[in-house]
């Protein structure tokens, strides 16, 4: 017991909690990017036009970032329950923590924090990912945590989801979180098609991709939705039960998924009754919708007040020279 300086077995080091996924910082940091590059132009961009690009601008990159997003996220259901609990292997020694559990569509993620954090002279702060890739051996990588020492806690939901557990849902949700990536990201190249059809006089046809975005999104939720058609795992600590339920991922895909159908189906009736203000917001009507009626017409007016003394003159030059010719 006194080996690694008076720490007991298998914790050779002290955990630290996981703070952020570097993919998902990455994803949002792109679309701030994009975000506040538009920003900059967007003064650029004279009268009633500065505001309809905008509205579908910011709206669009929204779109696109909660499609991108919630494939990384671990939060499209999630638990929390607040236990006395052992706190290592071959000890009696009990902690109160907030135990938490977080299921995404590539993992799940465990959370453990003491309540207070420091407890048994240690600091009680961890945040664990588990991830059931078909590229990765989930059973491999929990085993793997628990030759590294993991808290009871951790170990024990990690094991819920082994594909040897008596609950059975690791193939479950692994398929579903599989089938629900692939939906997610078949959205985004419909989404991205679909803002390019925007820009090009096809507007109606961007709409149609933009119900495309939308249902594959849907496919993708009830992909996941399947889970939970699965009889529950039941986590015990002692009397304290971790119950888990549908999350803001999910439902933040869903709200999106159903904002891209009307915006669709929005688009398409507005192009049939009146395709002139549809073109006009998505300025493609080619005329100029930086200026008002009155800026407009005392501009034109003055080119073509030029134009008529330029030929004006012209003409006059022109009779004059025929009149010294004739002499």
């Amino acid at each position: 017991m006194t080996l690694f300086n008076g720490i007991s077995p298998f914790y050779p080091r002290q955990q630290t909690a996981f703070v952020f996924a570097i993919t998902l910082l990455v994803v949002i940091l792109v679309f701030l990017v994009l975000t506040v590059t538009f920003l900059i132009i967007l003064p650029g961009i004279r009268g009633r036009g500065r505001i309809y690009s905008f509205c579908r601008v910011i709206l669009s990159l929204f779109i696109g970032v909660i499609i991108v997003v919630v494939n990384f996220t671990s939060n499209w259901e999630e638990g929390y329950v607040t236990v006395n609990t052992t706190y290592k292997a071959f000890s009696s020694e009990i902690i109160k923590a907030r135990v938490g559990l977080q299921i995404g569509l590539a993992g799940i993620n465990v959370t453990l924090k003491g309540l207070p954090v420091n407890q048994l002279n240690e600091t009680i702060d961890y945040n664990e990912n588990f991830q059931w890739k078909f590229e990765l051996d989930y059973d491999k990588e929990s085993y793997r945590r628990l030759e590294q020492g993991l808290p009871n806690p951790i170990l024990y939901i990690a094991e819920k989801f082994t594909s040897k557990a008596p609950c059975n849902v690791n193939v479950q949700y692994r398929f579903s979180g599989h089938y629900a990536t692939a939906m997610m990201w078949v959205a985004f190249c419909s989404w991205v098609i679909s803002n390019v059809l925007f820009s090009m006089s096809t507007i109606v046809y961007g709409a149609y991709m933009t119900l495309v975005t939308s249902t594959f999104m849907m496919f993708g939720v009830i992909a996941f939705a399947t889970t939970r058609n699965v009889p529950p795992c039941l986590i015990h600590f002692g009397p304290a039960t971790l119950k888990t339920s549908l999350s803001v991922s999910f439902w933040l895909t869903l709200a999106t998924a159903l904002l891209c159908f009307i915006l669709g189906v929005l688009v398409i009736v507005m192009d049939h009754f009146i395709p002139e203000k549809v073109r006009a917001f998505f300025m493609l009507n080619g005329e100029d919708d930086d200026m008002d009626e009155v800026s407009g017409g005392i501009i034109n007016q003055y080119f073509a007040d030029n134009y008529a003394n330029t030929i004006c003159l012209k003409e006059t030059k022109c009779s004059i020279e025929d009149q010294n010719l004739t002499v």
